[in-house]
């Protein structure tokens, strides 16, 4: 098992290994990667655009967003896995295939940095099913069950 720490987890930006991009990229950095998991950091910057209109005077991060962060942390796992089999993922694109007990435990406030957590549960049939989770400090924020496929656009 290979254990990404520090600078040898961050020298591939995200943006070589998923297809999204700003606005809509809410994964900054990866922190760490082992074979059943990967943990990324997403800072939720104050001036980001969705923030006018959710809950204007008192905004908080969509619970949606969150959720997405999640799923593109799941993509970057996948994606980082191929790529350690030699497998290349530009031929295709992660699509998410099912979500399942979403439980949301505390707010996201704009400024505020938090931790995605995911652990690959099982592979079946080309989808992959993953556990994820969002903390910002030691407050968990949410939790999640989901599965992903990549798969090429037609």
């Amino acid at each position: 098992m290979k254990i990404l720490r520090g600078s040898e987890a961050m020298s591939v930006p995200v943006t070589e290994l998923i297809p999204h991009r700003p606005p809509f990229l809410f994964v900054d950095e990866i922190v760490s990667e082992s074979a059943d998991g990967l943990v990324a950091r997403r800072t939720w910057r104050a001036e980001e655009d969705f923030y006018k209109g959710h809950y204007p005077g008192a905004p908080i991060t969509p619970g949606v967003l969150l959720c997405e962060a999640v799923f593109q942390t799941g993509a970057l796992y996948i994606a980082r896995q191929a790529r350690q089999s030699g497998v290349e993922t530009t031929d295709g694109v992660p699509l998410l295939a099912k979500i399942d007990s979403v439980r949301f435990r505390n707010p996201v406030y704009p400024g505020e940095t938090v931790t995605i957590e995911v652990k690959r549960k099982e592979q079946m049939s080309g989808f992959i099913m993953m556990s994820g989770s969002v903390k910002s400090g030691e407050k968990r924020v949410l939790t999640v069950e989901f599965a992903v496929a990549w798969k090429k656009p037609e």
